[in-house]
């Protein structure tokens, strides 16, 4: 039997606001994942994207199905990083790409119309615009601060946040070495969601990271 991605992903999960925890291989071991990510989404994670480019294929098929899973308990999207093919092999909500991956339209015919498909714009507005246009659910903006997980990436700023909030429709990600020190101002400048890996995964109380992040977007104002 074809599998299929659960139906109306797209509408079952409308407001893409708050943090995005991205899972990393290096960070998070096989015997741990599912628990340390529960407790992200516990300390407030509204959206987790597995990312793991270490691990055997049958190794990433086994923990994407179980964090689908835990996911799908919490009413809590999961995307895969990168891989369509493992996004409907574990039964996923979306894909995230980027430039070397598979273009948005050959996404959306693999994984349907229902599939959340995100992708990676990194400095550039015109990308983004391209991609709303292309059928994307939401662009993801950086790197805005320097990240030990891509040292080489090229770097955005709030300007460009807040140039796409006044010009595109579709939700904005900012990623890029964020902190709870740091993501006030990206949020001010138009961020609806702040990508993390480091700052919750990195983190020996994953469920108070992801809280420090989550309470930033309960705040009435920021300062």
């Amino acid at each position: 039997m074809r599998n299929t991605l659960p139906s109306n992903n797209r509408y079952q999960y409308p407001n893409l606001r708050g943090l995005y925890a991205i899972t990393d291989g290096s960070l998070l071991s096989h015997n741990k994942l599912k628990d340390t990510v529960e407790q992200a989404i516990l300390g407030g994670a509204q959206v987790i994207q597995y990312r793991d480019k270490q691990s055997a294929p049958q190794t990433r098929k086994q923990q994407a199905l179980e964090l689908v899973t835990l996911c799908n308990a919490h009413q809590v999207p999961c995307i895969i990083n990168d891989d369509i093919e493992l996004a409907k092999a574990a039964n996923a909500h979306g894909v995230h790409i980027g430039k070397d991956d598979n273009t948005i339209k050959e996404a959306r015919n693999f994984l349907g119309h229902d599939a959340l498909i995100g992708v990676s714009c990194y400095n550039s507005l015109e990308l983004a615009q391209i991609a709303e246009t292309g059928g994307a659910d939401y662009v993801a903006f950086g790197s805005f601060y320097s990240s030990s997980t891509k040292p080489q990436a090229v770097k955005a700023d709030l300007k460009l946040l807040q140039e796409a909030k006044n010009q595109i429709k579709i939700p904005v990600v900012a990623i890029g070495g964020i902190t709870p020190g740091n993501a006030a101002a990206l949020i001010n400048a138009g961020a609806d969601m702040l990508a993390v890996i480091n700052a919750i995964f990195g983190q020996p109380d994953v469920y108070r990271a992801s809280k420090q992040f989550a309470d930033l977007f309960n705040q009435d104002t920021l300062e």
